[in-house]
């Protein structure tokens, strides 16, 4: 093995988190920075969204995905940041050692000082999905077909089934419709939609597209295309009830089954998982249970919009950046400064809510407004959301609706925790009007 490289901050992923976590820690002051990528060019899954809908809350004004992501590759770029694409990350030890590799160089190994893991997510397979039938030509996820068609130019099908109602393959259902595919139906296990409630309305409700609430395919025909399908409808327990079968034909048939975290090097690291999420457990500063290790974005929890994914990342950007400086100025000064100054608080996600991020919060550490961002399981109609400081119940929010599809968060201030010198747990619930 060649000799080691240094790098101060080390990004996995050019996606949207990368590029606005090396941009707030270029801004927070520290110069030697890497984005490592895998695909050919930065900009990581926005590139082929190329709906509009991305940027009103950073920038004030719809973008679509690769405008949104333009805008942060000029600031990389702008700001002198360097990367690396086509290079894959083998292997991250523990002590922050990250083994990549790429065809220039081969294999190589860089010691960060700080890493932040920002790989994004990935689409959950059909593998997963159990479906009896052949495995005929025609399948695809949502995903790829959106690559097909926006990237490389090619039409999957022309008669069109969608299993699963996430985001992807909401906006799917529409563009396939407007490149001339009949888009048959939606079908969704669940008795709500997995998606954003606009994108109900704009993909599905606009081109008259049926959703089949608590629907999911149950047989595949065809042997070596997709022919047709089966539809039945399940119980509460997600069986498929005998006797409420409907037959489609089609071509082709998307799968739109939800996202999972891209945590495989995290695990391999040794990052404390959160079983709900699929994504690591981090603190207020989005730092994970090893020190100088952060992640923000999509390999945390998967967020419905990417300006949510970008402020996040800012976050873990300046906490690394942060880090790396004390860092510096410890080994300068020849001491540690200690960092048990005062106690972890816990987060702690019951009746209806799922998991929240952070998962703990250490007050002295902590910048003045915190977001905690969460997802409830079920749709929760006139209810509240409550947080309850120990056994005192401090915030109490009116909703008229709450879904799974909708990210949900609360605001705390430092102020508000300092209060509270002796406070163990913070917790987060749904509460019936």
């Amino acid at each position: 093995m060649r000799n080691l490289l240094h790098h101060a901050i080390v990004i996995i992923g050019g996606g949207p988190a990368g590029l606005a976590a090396a941009v707030c820690a270029k801004k927070n002051g520290v110069d030697d920075i890497l984005i490592i990528e895998r695909d050919t060019k930065l900009g990581g899954i926005l590139n082929q969204c190329i709906h509009n809908g991305f940027g009103l809350h950073t920038f004030k004004e719809e973008l679509t995905g690769p405008e949104y992501a333009g805008r942060f590759i000029k600031q990389v770029k702008d700001l002198g940041i360097e990367y690396k694409l086509h290079t894959m990350v083998m292997d991250i030890s523990s002590d922050k050692i990250v083994t990549a590799m790429n065809r220039e160089e081969g294999l190589f190994e860089i010691q960060a000082g700080a890493v932040i893991l920002a790989m994004g997510c990935r689409e959950r397979s059909r593998g997963a999905l159990n479906i009896p039938g052949y495995r005929p030509a025609g399948i695809y996820s949502a995903g790829t077909a959106q690559r097909l068609v926006n990237m490389e130019g090619y039409m999957p099908g022309r008669e069109v089934v969608i299993l699963g109602s996430g985001d992807i393959g909401l906006i799917m259902a529409r563009r396939m419709t407007l490149e001339g595919a009949k888009v048959k139906v939606v079908a969704e296990l669940m008795p709500y939609s997995g998606g954003l409630k606009r994108n109900i309305v704009q993909c599905l409700d606009d081109y008259d597209i049926p959703l089949k609430l608590s629907h999911t395919v149950v047989d595949i025909k065809g042997k070596e295309r997709v022919e047709g399908i089966t539809l039945a409808e399940v119980d509460s327990k997600g069986k498929p009830i005998p006797g409420t079968e409907e037959e489609y034909t089609c071509d082709t048939l998307l799968l739109s089954c939800g996202l999972i975290p891209e945590n495989e090097i995290s695990r391999g690291m040794g990052v404390d998982m959160n079983p709900v999420t699929s994504g690591p457990k981090v603190n207020e500063s989005l730092e994970t249970n090893i020190e100088g290790v952060f992640a923000c974005g999509n390999v945390l929890h998967v967020h419905d919009l990417v300006d949510f994914v970008s402020e996040e990342a800012k976050t873990a950007g300046r906490n690394a950046a942060e880090y790396v400086k004390n860092l510096q100025s410890d080994t300068d000064d020849g001491e540690k400064s200690s960092k048990e100054d005062a106690a972890d608080i816990t987060l702690n996600p019951v009746e209806g809510v799922r998991y929240t991020v952070p998962s703990t919060i250490n007050p002295a550490h902590m910048d003045e407004n915190l977001t905690v961002r969460f997802r409830v399981g079920g749709v929760y109609k006139n209810c509240y959301v409550s947080a309850y400081f120990d056994d005192e119940r401090v915030i109490h929010k009116k909703r008229p609706v709450v879904a799974p599809g909708e990210m949900e968060q609360i605001k705390l201030t430092k102020e508000q925790l300092m209060k509270y010198p002796d406070l163990k747990t913070i917790t987060v619930k749904i509460e019936e009007a």
